[in-house]
């Protein structure tokens, strides 16, 4: 007969296999947690990419259908300049989508900006030229608080110029500043040691002493950039203008007195010209802007893109 076993001859567990076991058993609920949220936060990466997605397909449904007769409105605002918001590249592409919309019966450009590149204002005036041609729709400028310099450049494109009497219209002119120190660096007695090749490369060098013949190209460059710009006034505004000389003086005028030198053509807000003038109440907005699903892309960038990844791989088996 075999010997019978009794719980009494079963040796007692020690208090160090029963904290093995303990932390063996947490190890594995904490592996088991740790599955469960990386399965988790996978998903809600891959739902949160689907609903970029879709919102942005449907942007681009909504953008594509014919839409009813409006008045097309691109805000130029803040200084025209080649990374800011009223960069030629934003502008162009605004126009772009306003004149090719079917619905669209004429463009309001919303000016607020104290001016910029000329480059950049010069772009934008070609194209407007380029597509009021194409598309035969009018153009109008709307100046609000400010239109000067690079921004009445691009308004001088338009069929008309209205303005408030306030509004600070002008600024047909061209600048070029800076400093100079080398009368601080004598008194410091500091030596400015400056090689180059060529003779000209350090134009404008604000801790080398100016020359005449330097002052006279820079002097050159600005009254070149300055008739070009007098010129598309002029094409622009035309028969319209009355005293050139002092508008192209450089000053600033009030709405009032752009009106008397015939660089604005009447008074009126962006409602006044859709109501009064393009005969669409009905406003559509077509200033490059940041959507929700770009600014959220924009914020969660690369991470997106990497928790879709993680997503899609962790969709085969867990790891």
């Amino acid at each position: 007969m075999e010997p019978e076993t009794s719980l009494a001859s079963t040796p007692p567990r020690r208090a160090g296999d029963e904290a093995l076991v303990r932390l063996a058993q947490a190890y594995l609920d904490d592996r088991r947690r740790e599955r469960r949220w990386r399965l988790f936060f996978r998903l809600a990466w891959l739902l949160l990419a689907l609903g970029l997605l879709a919102l942005l397909y449907r942007q681009g449904l909504q953008a594509s259908a014919p839409s009813a007769p409006h008045t097309a409105l691109i805000d130029v605002r803040g200084e025209i300049a080649a990374d800011a918001p009223a960069s030629a590249e934003n502008l162009i592409s605004a126009l772009r989508n306003a004149f090719e919309d079917s619905g669209a019966q004429a463009v309001v450009l919303r000016i607020n900006s104290p001016g910029g590149s000329p480059v950049q204002a010069g772009m934008v005036n070609d194209e407007i030229e380029r597509l009021r041609q194409q598309h035969d729709k009018p153009v109008y400028a709307v100046c609000e608080e400010m239109c000067a310099s690079a921004a009445f450049y691009i308004a001088a494109a338009a069929d008309e110029v209205f303005v408030d009497k306030a509004s600070l219209v002008g600024s047909i002119g061209v600048l070029m500043d800076g400093f100079g120190f080398t009368g601080l660096m004598d008194k410091l007695g500091v030596e400015r040691r400056l090689l180059t090749a060529g003779e000209n490369k350090g134009f404008l060098d604000p801790f080398s002493p100016q020359t005449e013949q330097h002052k006279a190209y820079a002097q050159a460059l600005l009254d070149q950039i300055h008739q070009q710009f007098i010129a598309e006034v002029r094409e622009g505004r035309g028969e319209r203008l009355k005293d050139q000389k002092e508008a192209f003086s450089g000053l600033v005028w009030s709405g009032q007195q752009a009106i008397d030198l015939g660089l604005a053509d009447r008074y009126g807000s962006l409602d006044y010209v859709a109501r009064e003038v393009v005969k669409a109440e009905d406003i559509i907005d077509y200033t490059p802007r940041e959507n929700v699903a770009e600014r959220l892309a924009k914020r969660f960038g690369a991470a997106v893109g990497e928790g879709m990844v993680a997503a899609l791989r962790g969709m085969g088996g867990l790891r």
